[in-house]
């Protein structure tokens, strides 16, 4: 089996800097996460009334915005189809965290369990738990439905939860975190969102951000670590899932569901210019992160692009 060489590695840490040691960033995130972690159930209040005249999510984040289509909607239909956007968003973010803790199990599960490493993802499992609790409890408050992505993706899971490799985790890991990290970055500020979702992104960022740094440290260390065979198939298994990805950002019900044609509608936002470039804005920095160390390469890029993810 082949690995890389010695040269490779250098190359990479003259390109980005010495691999940190495992412990010390896992002893560090320990320390972030006794400081700066949240109870939603005690930090947010649920029992506030819905506020009038405010958004789910903003409108520029809205798959639809600035189509002809967006254009033809009054604003009461816009505003409901931020609403049931941010509960598709939630419902999918609630899907890869299920994932993500799996995967995470999984990485530990022949590490020493006295280490900072394996101490560390057991906090974030319990922090994913946390998410998910809160983003199911964000759309029942929102009163819109829990949007599933379909069955051939949700059964594709399955198959990448067994099969995954430690950077292909860490890859996907990585995906499903930074881009709705990036559009929550822009939500949680914003006063024209409802207090509570502006609440409930400015947990998940925060937590997040330890989340990314975990994940992306990891991902380095296994590209120039990883057997050769590993590292081709996590460029292949990542490229996959940002087409996957693509796919299921947004549930297409959610347009039927406020009284639009679902054909039409997935159709405007696929021509949609501006929604391209809000898709490529917040994956760029994954991006460039990912190219740096080599995951971008091959198969894999050409996946990519073709997901809309990379220019």
């Amino acid at each position: 089996m082949t690995t890389v060489t010695e040269r490779d590695i250098r190359l990479l840490r003259d390109a980005l800097g010495p691999l940190r040691d495992r412990e010390q960033v896992a002893e560090r995130l320990l320390e972030s996460s006794a400081k700066h972690s949240f109870d939603p159930d005690k930090e947010l209040d649920w029992d506030a009334p819905i506020e009038d005249g405010k958004w789910f999510w903003p409108p520029e984040l809205v798959s639809l915005y600035d189509t002809p289509l967006w254009r033809k909607m009054s604003e009461e239909q816009r505003m409901d189809l931020a609403r049931h956007e941010a509960a598709s968003l939630a419902s999918l973010g609630i899907w890869f965290e299920i994932i993500l803790m799996q995967l995470l199990v999984r990485h530990i599960y022949d590490k020493s369990v006295t280490s900072n490493h394996v101490r560390y993802a057991l906090t974030e499992i319990a922090d994913e738990c946390r998410h998910s609790m809160m983003f199911a409890k964000m759309i029942q408050k929102g009163e819109a439905p829990a949007y599933q992505v379909p069955r051939v993706y949700h059964n594709m899971a399955r198959v990448l939860k067994t099969v995954s490799t430690t950077p292909g985790s860490f890859a996907a890991t990585l995906l499903g975190e930074e881009i709705l990290d990036w559009m929550q970055r822009l939500t949680f500020p914003d006063e024209r969102v409802q207090t509570l979702v502006r609440g409930v992104t400015r947990i998940h960022v925060v937590e997040e951000a330890r989340h990314v740094r975990y994940a992306r440290e990891e991902l380095r260390r296994q590209m120039v670590t990883a057997p050769r065979w590993e590292q081709e198939f996590t460029r292949l298994s990542c490229g996959e899932a940002a087409r996957v990805f693509s796919v299921c950002f947004v549930n297409p019900q959610v347009y039927e569901n406020v009284g639009l044609d679902r054909r039409e509608a997935v159709a405007q936002v696929r021509a949609s210019g501006h929604r391209r470039e809000v898709m490529q804005s917040g994956a760029r920095r994954l991006t460039d992160f990912l190219d740096d160390i080599g995951v971008l390469r091959g198969v894999g890029r050409r996946l990519w692009k073709s997901s809309g993810l990379l220019a």
